[in-house]
């Protein structure tokens, strides 16, 4: 075996493990960049009756209001989510949701239980949940069971 052959041999593990290590980091540098996706209503939503799903995916949002708080909870833990109640003129109320007890709940006081009281009324809604540097964003309208 020529010298060539051995240094080759030497410095091959390392070569590999330093390939290793790069790799992983571009993936984890791929993985932050923000990415937007769009959530779709599941069926009816009426989340005053707490039956309004949000789906892209295997990622599921369940919007329901309990005595003017409204909760949001999610499949996978967020970093972040901002809830909107949008008026007739199409201009836009903004209420960032806390993290209630863990990262799949996040709640925020809102006047949606009073706008939509009366049933059969529709109310648009925006959602913005973030995870990870992916944004899920929704448009979406609430109907009260008649």
């Amino acid at each position: 075996m020529n010298r060539h052959t051995k240094l080759a041999l030497m410095v091959a593990p390392f070569l590999i493990l330093g390939g290793y290590i790069a790799s992983d980091f571009y993936v984890e540098q791929q993985a932050q960049q923000t990415r937007v996706f769009k959530l779709q209503p599941f069926g009816h939503c009426d989340v005053l009756n707490q039956k309004c799903i949000l789906k892209s995916g295997e990622f599921e949002v369940n919007i329901y209001d309990k005595a003017g708080i409204t909760t949001v909870n999610a499949t996978f833990p967020l970093d972040s989510a901002t809830f909107f109640l949008v008026n007739s003129s199409n201009q836009a109320s903004v209420y960032p949701l806390g993290m209630q007890d863990s990262a799949y709940y996040w709640q925020s006081p809102t006047p949606l239980r009073e706008r939509i009281s009366t049933a059969g009324e529709k109310h648009k809604l925006r959602l913005i949940a973030n995870i990870k540097g992916g944004q899920y964003i929704a448009e979406f309208n609430t109907q009260t069971a008649q």
